[in-house]
């Protein structure tokens, strides 16, 4: 049975094969999803929104019902003015519940009308984040076979004249 809109939120920077398997699943699921990129102004991203945004649509391009947003501020506010009441978030590991599970109760405890669904992410990208993929990409190593390959050319693109041995 399906529902209506479903908001995946998250940084996404950049956006990994763990994040669309997520998309994947949660597609699946409900009528339409928007996997929502936050705006954080206190943090320091490597990609802009722009371009986040841009990778996300490019990534999800074969899943029809999934669009590509982005909010700032609190995500129950967000999800109100989508007329949301389902966030969809990705698990890899006990450490992620637990996080994750104090969040679902302050966004509860904000808006008791939304309710978070946990999608567990296939055990080939328990590992996988944004970050390691950052930081593994910037020392050399291989992370092809991690990211769409429209982020790939981007990681080259953003960190070709930092990598070891590129002058």
């Amino acid at each position: 049975m399906k529902r209506a809109l479903a908001v995946y939120p998250g940084s996404f920077d950049p956006i990994t094969n763990g994040h669309i398997y997520i998309a994947e699943c949660a597609s699946a699921i409900f009528d339409e999803v928007r996997l929502s990129i936050l705006v954080n102004p206190q943090k320091r991203s490597t990609f802009s929104v722009d371009e986040r945004h841009t990778m996300a649509q490019e990534a999800l391009s074969g899943l029809p019902n999934v669009t590509v947003g982005h909010f700032e501020g609190l995500l129950v506010d967000y999800l109100r003015q989508q007329n949301s009441q389902v966030i969809i978030r990705g698990l890899r590991a006990v450490s992620d519940f637990e996080y994750e599970f104090q969040m679902a109760l302050m966004n509860r405890r904000l808006a008791p009308e939304i309710e978070t669904f946990f999608i567990v992410t296939d055990p080939k990208y328990s590992y996988l984040s944004s970050s390691t993929v950052r930081d593994v990409f910037q020392f050399g190593g291989p992370v092809q076979d991690m990211v769409p390959c429209g982020v790939f050319r981007r990681l080259r693109e953003r960190f070709l004249s930092r990598l070891p041995g590129t002058g």
